[in-house]
Order: structure tokens, then C-alpha cells, then sequence
């Protein structure tokens, strides 16, 4: 418990740095060319290639795994790596046509999937989908190699390689804003290039024997025929987000740009917290599933479940209350004014309304997926993504981009509920080992946790108006009491899941 603590902790330190480092960017990104039809054109470019390929991407490492663990298991190393190799082929050959035919078709598909842009932001859009779409060969192979490591319980080096397309990133947005900003996306074009050599070279010096060959045997039949589903399925999120940004083209300028920033602080949130959970959990679901330990199983769910609300649920309330102070000290400052704060806060507070249903969702879908059911899921995820669709289309006309955030929001609960009510169904031997209870327990202690906070951030700007206080200070401050109240009160209520934090210190 102890080790599997301490990696946690070093997950958490590393992707904390991962996230400055990304929100540096974001900051540059912000100070240089702020809401504007540039960074519109950015992030719809990359949007388009998340939605056409990031869930074949995820989908085929997330079905990787499951079936790489029963061939180790029932087959040894040998043909465990041989299949991976065949995997690793198939999605080089597959990138490249994909790439090439990005580049040909670049007008065509800002055109059908950007139909708000024109003029000036429609060339630029199609510009860096030019440049964009080789990004789908290094981030497909290194989505198979991370999940390979991640079997072998090898985290960390991958988050460090993460660093390059950041810092690639940064570089390309000073350069583009001192000559042409059509330089911007080849920076995270290198980046990616940079992460899947980085990848690469750990993946071999964890004794894969890589072959240049493609072996179509039933394992690779298996793998793509739960890739499938599992593709449909995490399209959900990808297609959300596209639903609003399409929706947001047709708003006023830097509507799409204020929706990415309010996702980034968003998925900060989760990245520090419920991904590095998730991440290291699938693996051990797919090995008990393997050796069908299914009280070990649960106990793993269960744990994972609770850890989930314990610390998403705090995470969702404080985001909302302190959502413009939050936008304001990370994003305000050059191009990036109190228009742009505000129009982004608003989407922030929307999101974070959905950051306990986000982080579920991501934990049972593991689940789903580490028994091989990648149906359920997909189709619980195409429900959700009617309603959104539904709720988007609604809400937009009233709240502009705020309704778009607002309805990515509710679908996200629906998506909760059709997932626990489906696993409850079909997977009878999948249960909570501990009580309910706990829930109620775990509610009252995070909205008096917010609560304490809040009253102790308006003392300390009443107290302390006439000193010079940084806003940072402030926050910090409130959510340091917001943490050391909650902590308190999970004690008190005895919430097992604090000896897991308990764990880090001790020496046995």
C-alpha cells in the first residue's frame, strides 16, 4: 500500500508540474493573443483532430490492455509482445494515410466542422490542420506503449515526456507572436514528435521485443472488435466539446476560446487528482478480472469509487465559488482583459458543475471496460450525448456559451447514472464492499468544508482591506482552511480511505 502511495504522490508531484507548465502556456498563449480569432482558429483546429481521432486513439490502447494481460497471463511474454508489435504496426500504417489525407482535405473539413468561420480564421483553421494532422502518428503508438508501461507499473517517465509538448509549445507561441502566427502549430507538432522518441526508448528498455511484423490473429481481431465500442464510446467528451465549440463559432469572438481555457482549469482539476487514480487502477482491474478475483475486484472499485467522490465532490463545490478569482489570477493580464475573465469564469463555473459526474464516469467506464464490456458504456455515452446535443441547443439561445458548459454539464450526470445503474444490472458479482452510508458522511463534510472556506475569504478581505494582500494569497488561504476543515471532519466521521493518505508516512 505503502509503494502504490508514494508512486501516487510522485504522479501527483509530476503532473502538478505537467499542469504549471501547461498553464504557463496557456498564460502565454493568453498574454500574446488572448481571445481572438487566432486562438479560436487554434483550438478548433485541434478540437477537429481530437474529435476525429483522439477516440480512436484512447479507444485502442484502453482495449490493448484487457487483451494483453490474458495473453501474458495464458501465453507468456513472447506472444504478449507480438501482439503488441502487431498493434504498434497497424496504427503507424493507419496514421500515415490519416495524416496524408488531412492535409489534402484540410478546406473541406473546417468547412463542414467550423461552419461559423470564414475569411481570415477559416485559412488559418485550415493551415494548422495541415500541420496538426501528423500529430495522429506519434500520439497513436505512444498511446499503446503507455498503456504497456502502465501494465508493468512504469508511470512516471511518461508524465515527464508530457513536458515537451508544452514547453515546445511556449516556444512557438513567442516565436509566432514577434513574426507570423502561422507558426503556432508546429510547435506542438515537435512536441509531440519529442514525447513518442522519449516513450519509445523506455518502452524498449523495459524489455519489449518489438518485430516489424503484422500478425492478423484472432488477438488482434479481439483487440479491434472491443476497440470499437470502446472508440464510440470515449467520443462522448470529444464530441461534447465539439457540440459546444461548434455552437460557440456562431457566438461572439473568443467564445471558443474562453470554453477551451474553462476546460484546461477543469481538467487540471482532474489531472491532479481522479486521472492519476484512474491510471493506476485500470491496471489492477484488468489482472484481478484476468485471475477472476472478483472479491479483490471489488474491494479495488469500491476504494477507487469513494476516493473519486472524496475528492472530486470538494474540488466541484470550490471551483464553483471561487471561479472568477481563479480564471482572474491564472489568465488575466496583456490581451487577456476583465471581458475575457468573465466570459471564461462563467464557463468555468458551468464545467466545474460536472466534476464529480466527470471523474465517476472515468473510473466505472474503467471498470466496464477491464471486464471487456466496451458496449455498455458506449452506449450510455451515446444517450448522454443526445442530451447534450438537446440541452445545447437549448441553453445556448439563453445563456450563449455559459449554456453550453451548463448542458455538457447535466449530460454528465445522466452519463453517471446510466453506468451505475448498468453495472449494478449486468455485473451482479460487481459490488460496493463498503457501506453506503459513508456518502451522506462524505456531502455533509464538503459543503461545510466550502462553507468555512467562503467565511473565512470574505474575513480576510474585510480585516485585511487597508493591507496589501496578493489574490493569490487570499484563495490560497481559503483553500487551506477548506482542506484542514474537511480533513477534520473525515476523520471524525472515520473515513477509512484517509489511511491511504496516512500510508505516504509511514515506514511499514
Amino acid at each position: 500500500m505503502r509503494n502504490l502511495a508514494l508512486t501516487a504522490m510522485m504522479m501527483a508531484f509530476l503532473t502538478l508540474i505537467s499542469k504549471c507548465i501547461g498553464f504557463i502556456r496557456e498564460m502565454v498563449m493568453a498574454n500574446y493573443f488572448g481571445a481572438s480569432y487566432i486562438t479560436d482558429a487554434y483550438t478548433m483546429s485541434f478540437t477537429i483532430l481530437t474529435v476525429l481521432f483522439g477516440g480512436i486513439i484512447v479507444a485502442i490502447s484502453t482495449a490493448y490492455m484487457p487483451v494483453y494481460s490474458k495473453i501474458n497471463e495464458l501465453r507468456g511474454k513472447q506472444a504478449a509482445d507480438t501482439y503488441t508489435s502487431s498493434i504498434l504496426n497497424i496504427l503507424l500504417i493507419v496514421s500515415v494515410l490519416i495524416s496524408i489525407i488531412g492535409i489534402i482535405f484540410s478546406d473541406q473539413i473546417i468547412a463542414v466542422m467550423a461552419s461559423g468561420f470564414a475569411g481570415e480564421t477559416a485559412r488559418l483553421s485550415s493551415f494548422f490542420i495541415k500541420v496538426l494532422f501528423s500529430y495522429v502518428i506519434f500520439s497513436s503508438t505512444a498511446g499503446v506503449m503507455e498503456s504497456y508501461l502502465q501494465y508493468k507499473g512504469i508511470f512516471l517517465p511518461q508524465i515527464i515526456s508530457g513536458y515537451f509538448v508544452s514547453l515546445c509549445t511556449i516556444a512557438a507561441i513567442i516565436i509566432s507572436a514577434n513574426t507570423s502566427h502561422y507558426y503556432l502549430a508546429f510547435g506542438m507538432l515537435i512536441g509531440y514528435a519529442c514525447r513518442l522518441m522519449v516513450i519509445t526508448i523506455i518502452t524498449m528498455r523495459s524489455q519489449l521485443q518489438y518485430s516489424p511484423i503484422v500478425k492478423l490473429d484472432d488477438t488482434i481481431k479481439e483487440n479491434l472488435l472491443m476497440a470499437f465500442p470502446a472508440f464510440i464510446g470515449s467520443y462522448a467528451m470529444a464530441i461534447n466539446q465539439f457540440v459546444d465549440k461548434t455552437l460557440a463559432s456562431n457566438l461572439i469572438e473568443g467564445s471558443i476560446a474562453s470554453l477551451n481555457y474553462a476546460g484546461l482549469l477543469n481538467t487540471m482539476i482532474m489531472g491532479l487528482t481522479i486521472t492519476i487514480l484512474s491510471t493506476m487502477i485500470y491496471p489492477r482491474f484488468t489482472q484481478a478480472i484476468s485471475l477472476k478475483q472478483y472479491g479483490r475486484f471489488n474491494e479495488i472499485f469500491s476504494t477507487g469509487l469513494y476516493i473519486v467522490i472524496i475528492i472530486a465532490l470538494p474540488c466541484s463545490l470550490g471551483a464553483m465559488l471561487y471561479s472568477g478569482q481563479a480564471v482572474q489570477i491564472i489568465y488575466e493580464r496583456g490581451a487577456f482583459n476583465s471581458v475575457a475573465t468573465a466570459m471564461t469564469s462563467s464557463a468555468f463555473f458551468f464545467y466545474s458543475a460536472g466534476l464529480l459526474f466527470f471523474s465517476a464516469n472515468d473510473l466505472i467506464t474503467k471498470a466496464y471496460y477491464s471486464m471487456s464490456d466496451m458496449k455498455s458504456p458506449m452506449i450510455f455515452a451515446g444517450i448522454s450525448v443526445i442530451i447534450n446535443i438537446i440541452l445545447s441547443l437549448i441553453l445556448v439561445r439563453y445563456m450563449a456559451h455559459s449554456g453550453l458548459a451548463l448542458a455538457t454539464s447535466i449530460a454528465a450526470l445522466f452519463n453517471t447514472i446510466l453506468l451505475w445503474a448498468g453495472i449494478r444490472m449486468k455485473h451482479g458479482h460487481v459490488k460496493l464492499s463498503a457501506p453506503e452510508s459513508k456518502l451522506p458522511k462524505i456531502i455533509i463534510s464538503a459543503f461545510v468544508a466550502i462553507g468555512a472556506s467562503y467565511g473565512t475569504y470574505l474575513f480576510i478581505i474585510m480585516a485585511a482591506s487597508h493591507i496589501i494582500f496578493m489574490r493569490i494569497g487570499q484563495l490560497g488561504i481559503a483553500v487551506m482552511t477548506a482542506v484542514i476543515v474537511y480533513l477534520l471532519l473525515l476523520k471524525l466521521f472515520r473515513i477509512e480511505e484517509l489511511t491511504l493518505l496516512r500510508s505516504i508516512f509511514r515506514k511499514n
